[in-house]
């Protein structure tokens, strides 16, 4: 590191780093509908106080009620690029306590880690974040054009927070971003896009005895799942295994009929359905794939006069891929180099982030962050601190990096 580096790291600061991320944590924000304040209203509101005393311009905008974006701003007054960090308020729920050594919201320090819901996914990574912007802000340090610090909600649900953000704007003029998530601070450049499908097969109800007076969607439902196997198989022998993104997957996940009433063992329900977690790579076109399954609906309708089946098509997120050269990879490699000395491990995302949006939206984007990327939604999630503090680090060097 050269001594202009290490004056600028040395405002860093772990202890703010690791209570901020505690503190996160601590505040519930799991979407939960039927229950009052379930939502991320209040870790929203904290967050606005602390960029407030910052010193940051802040806006908080609500998407839904109880469900805001908050946005903050730290503008050098020159003309030049804008960089956006982008990390997300909502975490998933904890489920069975009972499977928990450490109280899912207790922002419980052990070992070098900070346990809790979020701490891994992605509210380590928020805090990083802002630590980042932070120690940019107490060093003084120049730098043209401005950071975005986007804050949405709903990343873990429909991502409705960083679509409105986009909506509203935000977005526009946006040179680079990047996606605070966990990747082991590894620098991932592209990601699985994502295709969710309700799918139906319609019947006729009758008595379990006498299936013949009725028709069966279950055996239809049975044939159709067979057909998304073999077109799995196709894609996964047309693409092969992508070097970063392994195997692209067409996954049947909720299996349920009948689809309304009460299942009885001696009735033939009237209706079968499934949900489709389609996870695509680079290569795969999500319109000719949808073609795809409507081909194999069609074709078993001819097949079977009484199969009768519906495609809604709930969510269509598309994969991304960011090349290497472009600027916002370039300065996040450089900043890995500064701070930890080796050259950076390329990867991607198995997932989907709010990147996926901001990418529609034509901004460069980048993912990485602290934490074990096979932790997020587990029981006793954690972050490693020492980790935590290297991505404050290195998201602190990447802005300066970009908007010098």
């Amino acid at each position: 590191m050269t001594t202009t580096i290490e004056s600028i790291l040395q405002y860093v600061d772990k202890k703010e780093v690791v209570e901020l991320t505690r503190s996160l944590i601590r505040i519930q924000s799991v979407y939960r509908p039927q229950v009052e304040g379930g939502n991320e209203e209040k870790v929203a509101r904290f967050i606005v106080d602390y960029l407030k005393n910052i010193g940051l311009d802040v806006f908080y905008e609500e998407v839904v009620p109880g469900r805001p974006n908050v946005i903050a701003i730290y503008d050098s007054g020159l003309p030049g690029k804008t960089l956006l960090f982008e990390g997300h308020t909502d975490v998933v729920t904890e489920g069975d306590l009972d499977s928990w050594t450490y109280d899912p919201f207790g922002g419980e320090i052990s070992n070098d880690r900070i346990y809790g819901r979020g701490s891994c996914d992605t509210k380590g990574n928020l805090a990083a974040a802002i630590s980042a912007v932070h120690a940019l802000k107490k060093s003084g340090a120049p730098f043209t054009g401005k950071i975005i610090l986007c804050i949405p909600c709903d990343e873990e649900g429909m991502m409705i927070g960083i679509k409105d953000f986009i909506r509203r704007g935000w977005a526009d003029g946006v040179d680079g971003a990047i996606i605070c998530e966990p990747e082991e601070n590894q620098l991932c450049i592209t990601q699985k896009g994502a295709i969710r499908i309700v799918l139906k097969t319609h019947g006729k109800m009758a008595h379990g005895a006498m299936p013949l007076t009725g028709i069966n969607p279950n055996t239809r439902m049975a044939k159709l799942i067979v057909e998304l196997d073999q077109l799995e198989q196709k894609e996964k022998q047309r693409l092969g295994e992508h070097p970063y993104l392994g195997w692209p997957s067409i996954t049947p996940t909720i299996l349920q009929a009948p689809v309304k009433g009460e299942p009885q063992i001696n009735v033939v329900p009237a209706q079968c359905m499934t949900t489709l977690d389609i996870r695509t790579v680079p290569g795969q076109e999500h319109d000719q794939l949808r073609r795809e399954i409507e081909d194999i609906i069609e074709r078993l309708s001819k097949d079977d006069p009484d199969f009768t089946a519906t495609l809604d098509l709930i969510e269509d997120r598309p994969w991304t891929e960011t090349d290497k050269e472009n600027e916002v990879v370039q300065v996040v490699a450089q900043a890995y180099r500064q701070v930890t000395g080796k050259d950076p491990v390329y990867n991607g995302v198995p997932g989907a982030t709010d990147g996926t949006f901001l990418h529609l939206a034509g901004v460069p984007i980048l993912t990485t962050g602290a934490g074990d990327r096979h932790i997020p939604h587990h029981a006793d999630e954690y972050v490693d601190i020492n980790e935590l503090v290297e991505t404050v680090q290195i998201y602190t060097l990447s802005a300066l990096n970009f908007l010098k």
